[in-house]
């Protein structure tokens, strides 16, 4: 798979792109501020899918919890792939890369966030940008992170989490988190998508050649090596991109189709 960094940039770097091209209703931003907070919760949602290994980047976020839920992700996908598995498919020993790498897991992820901010409010909201941010965090400051003990990490994305709700209440709508969510599982799953394996995105419901866990990719001279030269020129691609789009998202949002100039802050 393409590492937590890579994951987590590009995931930063799509937040910012269609963060204000999304129409207002379906959560796209409305201020230079609410952009780089979408920005932030694609950028942890970016690593969600990788839920489903304990030895990934999020089973290491929040101790015991995180590496718990891994398991359980793991061994419940893993359960998936051999309910809806043909003859055609290959058999497993665990469950990374099935259920959470598919089409269906980003849309059930982004929706499940949505419901869940719209009938709990601020409660849920400031859960998920803790868990999100906090992602973003491990994902975007891997060295640091890894010299911090992981409940100094976990405080700080807490107070990260209702700093952004106490400055942009509206930044938090079920609407915006639900589509950031979305797009970084989506983000994440293009990204292992172009590795030597690829990602089943279909996976469990439709059968391609009799196989219903049919791995997507690009031709093989196209795919890349995780933590490999062309991951890390992808990682500085996506920083670079990151740093373009922060640009135009404070001097001119209209590149990005926001309709925020009037909150741009005026730069040389």
């Amino acid at each position: 798979m393409v590492m937590g960094p890579t994951h987590a940039m590009s995931g930063a770097a799509a937040g910012l792109a269609l963060g204000a091209f999304l129409p207002a209703h379906w959560g796209g931003a409305e201020s230079a501020a609410e952009l780089f907070v979408f920005a932030g919760v694609t950028a942890g949602a970016a690593l969600l899918p990788d839920l489903d290994t304990p030895q990934g980047t999020l089973a290491r976020s929040f101790g015991l919890v995180s590496t718990t839920a891994a398991h359980v992700v793991e061994n419940t996908s893993q359960a998936i792939y051999n309910v809806t598995k043909t003859r055609k498919d290959d058999p497993i020993n665990n469950g990374h890369r099935t259920a959470t790498h598919t089409i269906w897991f980003a849309l059930l992820a982004g929706g499940a966030v949505s419901a869940l901010v719209g009938s709990f409010g601020k409660t849920a909201a400031v859960g998920v940008l803790f868990f999100m941010l906090g992602l973003a965090i491990r994902g975007l400051a891997p060295t640091w992170t890894k010299k911090q003990d992981w409940l100094y990490v976990t405080g700080l994305s807490l107070a990260l989490a209702l700093a952004v709700w106490a400055i942009l209440p509206a930044s938090a709508g079920s609407a915006a988190l639900g589509a950031a969510v979305a797009v970084g599982c989506l983000t994440h799953l293009l990204g292992d998508m172009i590795t030597k394996r690829g990602v089943p995105l279909l996976g469990g419901v439709v059968s391609i050649g009799g196989k219903r866990w049919w791995d997507f990719g690009p031709p093989a001279p196209l795919r890349i090596r995780a933590n490999g030269m062309a991951d890390r020129i992808l990682l500085s691609a996506c920083t670079g991109a990151v740093l373009l789009l922060s640009y135009y998202a404070l001097a001119d949002p209209s590149v990005l189709g926001g309709d925020f100039g009037a909150a741009a802050v005026a730069l040389p």
